[in-house]
């Protein structure tokens, strides 16, 4: 009777690792390699391929005809002849009605640009908006059928997750490589005036500008903006533009076709370790108000030069760069508290958020 016991229920584990193996597609030659393929299947007919043409006036150096001039002025006269420059870079295509993100710097200055469909279709772009102090824009195609890239959810990535990089490197058509995410929150690299880059070591070469960072399930959770190389080539260190950050300036192109920004009108710097012993303060996490703008926000709401901020509308406030996130993404009007050390006493000051002047202001 044990003998049987014992036979009928290795049979069971048999047969339910048999079944564990079969739906993790294994096979009598062994177990499969993981691909991304599902993933790429799901996010490429979103990317496409961008290419740009605009006209510079370049100097053209001629001899007069009048020899007399040239000998005793020696005079050059200069002329100007257009030059017609091609430039690429990569879209996502971000909703069905053709909207399309991608670099500013991608389309800055362009007279025409042509948009390459996965399919194989073509159209010409027209520009939505722009915005410089993120180095995105969107622009839009008026294609039917269309097949817009989903959005991924931002706050489950972490550093190790898989993610592939799509575009089109130098021409060569869509591409994708595949790596990690490095690092996130990385900002203080005066690339855009509001940082918080993914950092990946998936290959991002030139003309991936603009194009998907997806997870490995095919999600968007970035816009390939940059490289850090000292050759002009991959060498790991991809940076991306994350999507909350590129989700808001989408929609406020699209409904009001400028990005509009929260505005404290201060400017602040970093609380040193040095600087808050001076202070006589224990902590190190805020930042100190170095100016207030006339008749801004933090002037008419009473905060002054040498106050410390801790927190910004009950968010902890460790760093310049967060702290001009955390405002930027405040809707204008809104009420909000902004907790300050002043004097070693720790203050709650009641604040209406402006609307940040344009860059040109």
């Amino acid at each position: 009777m044990k003998k049987t016991l014992f036979y009928v229920f290795a049979g069971l584990l048999v047969g339910a690792v048999a079944g564990w193996m079969v739906k993790h597609h294994s096979t009598s030659s062994g177990p499969q390699l993981v691909s991304f393929a599902d993933a790429v299947s799901m996010a490429a007919p979103s990317v496409v391929n961008i290419y740009t043409t605009k006209v510079t006036l370049e100097p053209q150096q001629l001899q007069s005809n009048d020899p007399l001039l040239n000998f005793f002025f020696n005079q050059q006269i200069q002329r100007y002849r257009q030059k017609r420059e091609l430039s690429l870079g990569s879209g996502v295509i971000v909703h069905q009605q053709g909207f399309i993100l991608t670099n500013n710097h991608v389309i800055q200055d362009a007279e025409e640009i042509l948009v390459l469909l996965y399919d194989g279709r073509e159209a010409l772009a027209r520009v939505i908006g722009t915005d410089e102090e993120t180095d995105l824009a969107v622009l839009k195609v008026d294609l039917p059928e269309l097949q817009p890239i989903q959005i991924g959810d931002l706050t489950q990535l972490r550093v190790g997750d898989p993610v592939l990089a799509i575009g089109n490197p130098y021409g060569f058509g869509q591409t994708v490589t595949a790596g990690i995410v490095s690092a996130m929150g990385r900002y203080g690299l005066n690339l855009n005036t509001y940082e918080n880059f993914i950092q990946t070591d998936a290959a991002i070469n030139v003309g991936s500008s603009g194009g998907a960072l997806v997870n490995g399930m095919g999600q968007l959770v970035g816009i390939n903006a940059a490289i850090y190389s000292q050759s002009g080539g991959s060498q790991g260190i991809g940076l991306a533009i994350p999507m909350d950050i590129a989700s808001k300036v989408l929609t406020d192109i699209i409904r009001h076709g400028e990005v509009i920004r929260g505005w404290l009108g201060l400017e602040v710097a970093q609380l040193t370790p040095n600087l808050a012993k001076q202070l006589g303060l224990d902590q190190t996490n805020g930042v100190v108000i170095t100016n207030t703008y006339r008749q801004g926000p933090a002037d008419q709401a009473g905060l002054l030069q040498g106050d410390i901020i801790i927190s910004i509308d009950h968010k902890m406030i460790n760093n310049g760069q967060e702290g001009m996130l955390e405002v930027a993404n405040l809707e204008p009007g809104k009420k909000i508290i902004v907790e300050v050390i002043r004097s070693n006493q720790t203050k709650t000051i009641p604040l209406t958020v402006g609307i940040r002047p344009s860059s040109n202001s």
